[in-house]
Parts: structure tokens; C-alpha cells; sequence
């Protein structure tokens, strides 16, 4: 969509409610970037939609049917389900904030409902599967830079953290404590508590680094002593996964999934899940329960006698 067809009030209004977004919800870069990518596109739709740009006054005023066709629009484009339903969300932040502004209710466009999509359960590995592909990344090679992966990949799976939060750590965290205290996306801050293996993990790998682990630097170093690349991980457990005939699925992040779903399997609660993983809504956390029923049913599928 051709955003020179935006008139100037509504880039400012956009760059204000970005502003708005990053000081007092400390939305992450990558949302931002993705917000405005939406929010540009509709504006840019609506003044070819209506034949010329306006100003603020006509996001405030946006009806249903304007909404519609614009969801049609992205729909013509090939834009899935689940994207728009993102964009959508985004779209209609940007108007309650005009609208706001602009002492207009937007109550009615507010309540377009999103396109339906079936939302992606998790991919975890089993408990079996998690601790084989723990020992075989650490298997890969006999030298500090194996202790290191087998460090990375424990932190992963022991508390639960995105990958991005376990290179993220400095080596004020060494040696490793109990509780660990994690920002994660959108700067929301959780406290995480470290199982013995992990330290385990974490103390052998820092007795055989070669760089000092000085307080503001990265924990985990590259083989130069530099920050980690994230991807090295992930081409690691690829090679770990192939010879252990693992699924695609069974990547960094599934490390994370498996935390989730093998404390739900153990009787964990799920209020105390979402803290651990630092999610924001419950619903996002609900989707291990899917899981945790999927795997159940396959189980009884293969055990329960068959008349």
C-alpha cells in the first residue's frame, strides 16, 4: 500500500502513539517495527479507499465497514489468518488512542471481531528427548566450546528462558544462584528459580572457559570471546537432532516448550508457569494444557485395551 497517500497529521499521530507505546509500555523493538508496518499499511488503504488522505479526524471516525474492507484487501493478498488478526489488533489500538484523543467513542469499530485462525500448540520434546539431546549437543565436540552449548542448552531447558534471555546474560550471574532474575520481552521482569544441574552445567563450562567472565561481560563467549551468536545454538542442536532422529521441531526454543509442558505434566500450576515463562496473558500459557491433553490422549490410545 502506497503510504505517500498518508497525510501528515496521521504520521504524527502514528510516530506520537509509537512514542506512547515504547515509554509507557515498553514495547519491544521488534513489536514496534511491526506496529507501524501494520498501522501504515491501513492508513495507506484507507485514503486510496476513500480517494484521498485525511487527518486525524477520519482514523477517529473509522466504521466497521472500513475495517472489513480493509481485512479483505489483505486477505486478497495473501496475508494469513493469524497476521491480520496481529495487524488488526494493532490497527485497533491506533484508533482507541486517536479516538481518545480525539474525544470520539470508538466503541463499535472497537468490537470488530478478528479473523479465526487454529493457533499452534507448542512442539516439546519429551523428557527422554530433552535429556538425550542435552547430552548429545555435549557429545558434538571434547573441548570448553562443548561445555559451553551443554550450558546454553541446560539453561534453556532447566528455567525455561528464550534463548535470546540466556545469551543476554552477563557474567555477574556466574557463579550461577538459585533464583535468577530475567527481562524479559516488553522489559517485564520475572524471577526464575536454577535447578543444581543447571549450576552444574553453568560452573563446568565457566571452569573451562578460557576468557575471564568479568561482571558486564557476555556469560557465554564465541570461540573468538565474543557475545555468542544465537545461531551456533541452533546449528548445534540441528546436528544433536539429526543424529537422534528428532524432529525439526526440536529446536532452542522447543527447549523452552519442554520446560513448560514436562512442570504442567508434574502437577505444576498454571498461574505459576505463566510467571516462570514470563508470559503476559494466561491464554498464551493455556496452550500447554492442549499439549499436556494431546499427550494424554495418545497414551491411552496405546495402552488402553481394545475390546
Amino acid at each position: 500500500m502506497n503510504a505517500l497517500l498518508i497525510s501528515a497529521a496521521q504520521r504524527d499521530a502514528l510516530a506520537r502513539w509509537l512514542d506512547h507505546l515504547r515509554a509507557l509500555d515498553a514495547a519491544a523493538a521488534n513489536t514496534l517495527t511491526a506496529y507501524a508496518r501494520d498501522v501504515t499499511g491501513f492508513l495507506g488503504f484507507l485514503a486510496s479507499h476513500h480517494g484521498e488522505a485525511a487527518g486525524l479526524s477520519a482514523i477517529a471516525h473509522v466504521d466497521q465497514s472500513d475495517l472489513r474492507s480493509w481485512m479483505a484487501h489483505e486477505r486478497g493478498r495473501g496475508i494469513a489468518a493469524r497476521s491480520l488478526a496481529r495487524a488488526l489488533s494493532a490497527v485497533k489500538n491506533f484508533i482507541a488512542w486517536v479516538a481518545d484523543r480525539e474525544n470520539v467513542d470508538a466503541t463499535a469499530v472497537l468490537s470488530a471481531r478478528s479473523p479465526k485462525f487454529r493457533r499452534k500448540l507448542p512442539r516439546p520434546l519429551s523428557v527422554e528427548g530433552a535429556r538425550d539431546m542435552i547430552d548429545q549437543v555435549g557429545a558434538q565436540r571434547d573441548d570448553w566450546i562443548a561445555a559451553r552449548d551443554v550450558a546454553v542448552v541446560t539453561l534453556l531447558y532447566g528455567c525455561g528462558l528464550r534463548i535470546s534471555e540466556a545469551l543476554g546474560l552477563t557474567g555477574a550471574v556466574h557463579p550461577l544462584p538459585d533464583t535468577l532474575r530475567i527481562l524479559g520481552k516488553g522489559g517485564k521482569e520475572r524471577i526464575v528459580p536454577t535447578l543444581p544441574a543447571t549450576r552444574a552445567a553453568i560452573a563446568e563450562y565457566a571452569r573451562q572457559c578460557p576468557y575471564d567472565l568479568t561482571r558486564n561481560a557476555p556469560l557465554f563467549r564465541g570461540a573468538r570471546g565474543g557475545a555468542l551468536n544465537p545461531r551456533l545454538i541452533a546449528l548445534v542442536m540441528e546436528k544433536a537432532r539429526l543424529q537422534l532422529g528428532l524432529p525439526a521441531t526440536a529446536t532452542p526454543h522447543a527447549m523452552r516448550h519442554s520446560f513448560a509442558t514436562h512442570l504442567l505434566s508434574a502437577g505444576g500450576d498454571l498461574r505459576a508457569i505463566q510467571e516462570l515463562l514470563g508470559h503476559a496473558s494466561l491464554s498464551t500459557t493455556q496452550a500447554y494444557t492442549a499439549v499436556d491433553a494431546a499427550r494424554l490422549m495418545e497414551v491411552y490410545e496405546k495402552a488402553h485395551p481394545r475390546a
